[in-house]
């Protein structure tokens, strides 16, 4: 067994971490666990970066991700999706969201279901997830994207009505929630997702290692049955098939972002 150290490295939207792990040494002792900023979103939100998601980093394998859920604070007026793109657009610009971040999975997610749907909302960002999650359950703020990693509980408990969610199939802690697909809206899938990134140049052997460490551990009913409550779906596969997924969401919100000027 190896001993792992955990260095937290926050701000600007991950990028300090992902530059760190950039331009450290290959050799399979310092790895990253990348999200959908450094993955997909950064290259796309930033004028210039100090690295690059395709060139400067050696793909090892996916973690999970998170579906996202449309939710409105039990108030609100919509008792279905179809009656919430109708309130929306009979009061354009009058309903607000909110989001975990600028940039984050949960505003871009509602960007998405703008073009997808013609409608126009406000955009109220917070510090994260959470104070964003307890507005809309306080009724201050009506409707957000939420993952499920945090919002399983209170969807669960009705603290807030799941109205919609972005995976392509229902999910089964939730089978009462259409998706968006089944709801017309196409190429709709929105997730936050994780990974294990390392440095350009880590030898294949250890990369191929790294991997097959994960791939064992998602073989463990415990470790796929706690992801599950947490919302979370696995992601096993080979290190191209991560590197596959990873540049294909990128090239996707990519275009997402350029439409919505985000």
């Amino acid at each position: 067994q190896q001993q792992l150290v955990i260095d937290n490295r926050p701000g600007a939207s991950t990028n300090i971490g992902a530059e760190m792990v950039a331009r450290s040494k290959p050799d399979g002792y310092t790895v990253m666990s990348a999200d959908n900023a450094v993955l997909a979103f950064n290259e796309h939100l930033f004028k210039s970066l100090r690295y690059s998601p395709e060139k400067d980093f050696s793909y090892i394998g996916g973690i999970g991700r998170f579906p996202l859920a449309l939710v409105v604070t039990p108030g609100f007026p919509a008792r279905t999706f179809a009656e919430f793109v109708a309130y929306v657009k009979a009061n354009p610009d009058k309903v607000s969201y909110a989001s975990a971040g600028n940039g984050s999975p949960h505003h871009l997610a509602m960007e998405l279901f703008k073009n997808r749907t013609g409608t126009s909302l406000t955009h109220i960002p917070y510090k994260g997830a959470a104070p964003a999650l307890a507005d809309v359950m306080g009724g201050q703020v009506p409707c957000m994207f939420l993952d499920l990693a945090s919002g399983l509980p209170v969807i669960q408990s009705g603290k807030v009505r799941a109205l919609a969610i972005g995976t392509a199939k229902r999910v089964p802690n939730l089978p009462n929630v259409p998706t968006l697909a089944e709801l017309g809206l196409k190429d709709s899938e929105v997730y936050a997702f994780q990974g294990i990134l390392g440095p350009k140049g880590l030898p294949p052997a250890i990369v191929q290692r790294l991997n097959a460490d994960l791939q064992k551990a998602f073989k463990d009913p415990d470790v796929i049955k706690r992801m599950a409550d947490f919302g979370m779906e696995a992601l096993p596969g080979t290190p191209e098939q991560f590197h596959a997924m990873a540049r294909a969401e990128a090239k996707r919100w990519g275009e997402v972002i350029k439409a919505a000027g985000v």
